[in-house]
């Protein structure tokens, strides 16, 4: 057994090649092979997101705290809030982050394939993320 005390782990920007915004990164955990699951606690800050990306074995949000939007490639955006379980299934194009005037912050988790977690493509543009959510 491990405990990954809190703290232990330094926080991390959220690199601007695959986010737009202010976005803190607090990894939870990294199972080694095996295993192959990956954790972290994102934040968010107010109008804040991930590029479109997707999972090559999916992932599985929870909403921990505050307003945030979520949209696969092709359907509506998502409102999501806090106790809301986010499942992406392998492959799907998406992108999630924080509502205009509020922050977010969801526990990620996914599993690496070949040791890679995610494919990360083009930003989300304005246009895309201001379009009327659910």
């Amino acid at each position: 057994m491990d405990i990954n005390r809190v703290g232990s782990q330094p926080s991390t920007k959220g690199p601007a090649e695959y986010f737009t915004g202010t976005v803190r990164i607090d990894p939870l955990f990294d199972r080694t092979e095996p295993a192959r699951v990956v954790g972290a606690s994102v934040t968010f800050e107010p109008g804040a997101r991930t590029a479109w990306h997707n999972h090559p074995l999916g992932q599985t949000l929870v909403v921990v705290s505050g307003c945030g939007r979520a949209q696969r490639w092709g359907g509506p955006i998502e409102e999501i809030r806090p106790g809301d379980v986010v499942v992406i299934g392998p492959g799907e194009k998406h992108w999630h982050g924080a509502a205009p005037n509020t922050a977010l912050t969801h526990i990620a988790i996914q599993e690496k394939l070949d040791g890679k977690a995610a494919d990360w493509m083009e930003h989300v543009s304005e246009a895309q993320y201001q379009a009327t959510s659910n």
